[in-house]
């Protein structure tokens, strides 16, 4: 991770930035010591370690003393003092060693994965770390015998709540990029009612807190689940630090020191943890909903390129034909009517392929369609044209039904799409039959309600009830190449044509899509008349 900040204000704004923490957090200290019930500064420190690896070790250690000194009184005496400290700066620093080691990218939160092992490694460090630090102090006889338990519950808990409350939100502070996706996240009305929902639950339920009551914690989970499942980990992170800050200056306002802390800060701890496994699950939710569609559009440009080849064949044919005529007629001296009249055709022809390359750019910016009025013999006709000499040369009969006189409002070049994948779907699945069992059905009909029917029907093994199930969904194939992505694509384009395609059950393959037919021809003949 790159700091925004320049090198040489990192260092004092670190200090500076610590010694606020220590201050603000410097609540019900156990015998006046650094035995607090909350601490975020380590994990200041530890995101410092992480970003300058050991050369953080001299201006942490400075931290610790400072602290001290300036807001405990170094009530331990100077030569305690130090050794306490260099002792913290050690256990911090393996814990640093061992995430630095762990996570080499910059974003340590962005799976599930990661986000427990980064709570296992704080947690196992910060275990350490208060073990150590006690034992010193007890062998010191700075805590009175037998409340090494105690005094290791309160620094251990505060520690390790004060980590996993605390660095998430400054991991993502210290860099421009993370501020500017919390940004993004969090810069909407919507934040702010989840926190004024935050806050009105805090004022609600601190009473029965004050009284060492725990019964209505669980509202607090409201705020953090809306933020996470809303805004994802940026917003999580935001809503449990706001809260577990409102709950620390509610504390230290209304001086209730005589509360079992250690069970709020506990209670606290889960709910960050809930706050920011909600968050990362919806991140990847997002995350593999953008790479899905992403994807898709690359299977719909492999798709689109043959009806791009197709449509653009006759114009550049036409133009070609025209171009040579013109030589011709030039040759032969002519510039009248003749030669303006070819030159006219090749406009028109440019017109047309341009035409088809704009709506196939248009269809993967917005997914826009350029409806017109076609008929479904004519749409049928020219996709079989296409498949008929592959399916010769594979022997392949193609039937086709007698055409009728239906009429749908439609992109005709996405339509044909459809049909290309379905035929070609077919195509695979008679292959494995015998040459004079290959037969592919191409059928339209007219239903009641003014509806087209298509159906592709091949004399293929068919679709078991199981795949069935699974066919419309992204990277499922009964293909060994297949991407699985055609019917998918193919399904939304019908469904944004206002129809429905689907697989049916049987001994031999039949998929079929329904299309609301033109007013024209919607009608029965008696209707019209």
């Amino acid at each position: 991770m790159r700091p925004s900040l320049p090198r040489h204000l990192q260092y004092p704004a670190f200090l500076g930035l610590y010694l606020l923490f220590d201050w603000a957090t410097y609540i019900d200290p156990m015998y006046g010591l650094n035995i607090t019930p909350w601490n975020p500064d380590p994990a200041l420190g530890l995101v410092f370690w992480l970003m300058h690896g050991r050369k953080a070790a001299l201006p942490w250690f400075v931290a610790l003393l400072s602290a001290e000194v300036l807001v405990r009184g170094m009530p331990a005496g100077l030569p305690l003092t130090v050794l306490c400290s260099a002792w913290l700066v050690l256990g911090y620093g393996m814990t640093g060693e061992a995430l630095r080691r762990r996570f080499s990218s910059s974003n340590m939160f962005d799976n599930r994965r990661r986000l427990l092992a980064w709570a296992g490694i704080v947690m196992a460090g910060t275990l350490f770390n208060a073990v150590g630090y006690m034992s010193l102090l007890s062998l010191t006889g700075r805590i009175p015998p037998g409340e090494w338990g105690i005094a290791l519950l309160r620094f251990g808990v505060g520690d390790m709540v004060g980590m996993l409350v605390s660095m998430p939100l400054i991991w993502v502070l210290v860099s421009e990029q993370g501020r500017g996706r919390l940004r993004n996240a969090i810069w909407r009305w919507e934040t702010l009612a989840y926190m004024a929902l935050g806050g009105f639950v805090l004022w609600s339920v601190f009473g029965s807190i004050l009284r060492c009551e725990y019964k209505h914690f669980y509202f607090l989970f409201l705020p953090v689940i809306w933020a996470a499942s809303r805004q994802g980990l940026y917003g999580a992170v935001l809503a449990v630090f706001a809260l577990q800050l409102c709950i620390i200056t509610l504390v230290k306002w209304s001086h209730a020191v005589h509360i079992q802390f250690y069970e709020l800060q506990l209670l606290d701890a889960m709910l960050a943890l809930v706050g920011f496994f909600i968050g990362i699950v919806v991140d990847e939710v997002r995350q593999v909903s953008h790479e899905l569609k992403h994807t898709m559009r690359l299977a719909a440009a492999g798709e689109m390129a043959a009806a791009l080849a197709h449509e653009l064949n006759q114009p550049l044919t036409a133009l070609s034909t025209y171009g040579k005529a013109c030589e011709y007629l030039l040759e032969r001296g002519e510039n009248g009517a003749l030669l303006q009249n070819a030159i006219g055709h090749m406009i028109v022809e440019s017109g047309r392929a341009a035409e088809v390359v704009r709506r196939l750019r248009d269809f993967f910016r917005t997914g826009a369609m350029q409806l017109e009025v076609v008929e479904a013999s004519a749409l049928i006709a020219g996709i079989a044209r296409q498949f008929m000499p592959q399916f010769h040369e594979h022997g392949i009969e193609l039937v086709l039904a007698p055409p009728q006189p239906l009429a749908i409002n439609a992109d005709r070049l996405q339509l044909e799409l459809v049909l290309r994948n379905l035929l070609a779907n077919a195509q695979d699945a008679v292959l494995g039959q015998p040459r004079s069992r290959r037969r592919i059905t191409l059928v339209a009909e007219r239903l009641d309600g003014g509806r087209l029917r298509l159906s592709v029907e091949d004399s293929g093994p068919g679709i078991s009830s199981s795949l069935a199930a699974r066919l419309f969904e992204p990277f499922v194939s009964s293909k060994a190449s297949g991407l699985g992505l055609g019917l998918v694509l193919s399904r939304s384009i019908v469904e944004a044509h206002g129809g429905q395609l689907w697989a049916e059950v049987g001994s031999h393959g039949i998929f079929r899509f329904i299309l609301p037919l033109a007013r024209a021809t919607a009608a029965s003949p008696g209707e019209q008349q």
